[in-house]
């Protein structure tokens, strides 16, 4: 391989924080907790095609909820298992439980949506006929909360 072909290979931090919309900071981050090994021609940091596709796994691990500890587990079982079968189980393992997890979070996230849009259907009606500001609002307001003063503005229906 000629220098300008092996040159053509690597990458500046610049180049790569363009190429992702990362800031050069992100990048050093993810040398810092080692998931990133650039070389360096002088003092210049530059990285290789391996580099690149490391970012870009990393990069995907963090939009689909990993932590930096997984990614970075799954990115020493790729260089340590030739076979890929250990990498690919842990992976296969961690993206179940992840499934799970975000099944979870869904079904909180609609049962909360659902209250949320019950108290704004209550309030709704409730504030057509609200008293006007400051005044006492009844304890047995159909918001099935007890409240002492109102700030609500009365709506015209």
């Amino acid at each position: 391989m000629s220098k300008t072909e092996h040159m053509a290979d690597l990458f500046t931090i610049g180049e790569l924080a363009a190429d992702f919309a990362l800031s050069p900071r992100a990048i050093r981050f993810y040398e810092d907790q080692g998931l990133l090994a650039p070389e360096r021609v002088g003092v210049q940091r530059v990285y290789t095609k391996r580099d690149r596709a490391r970012l870009q796994l990393i990069l995907r691990g963090k939009r689909l909820g990993f932590s930096l500890a997984d990614i970075r587990e799954f990115l020493d079982l790729y260089d340590a298992d030739r076979t890929k079968h250990r990498q690919m189980s842990m992976t296969l393992q961690r993206t179940r439980a992840r499934i799970t997890d975000l099944e979870q979070q869904l079904e909180d996230i609609t049962i909360t949506l659902a209250e949320l849009r019950d108290m704004e259907a209550e309030i709704a009606v409730y504030t057509r006929g609200a008293p006007p500001d400051g005044e006492a609002v009844p304890k047995t307001s159909p918001c099935k909360t007890t409240v002492i003063k109102t700030t609500v503005k009365r709506t015209e229906a």
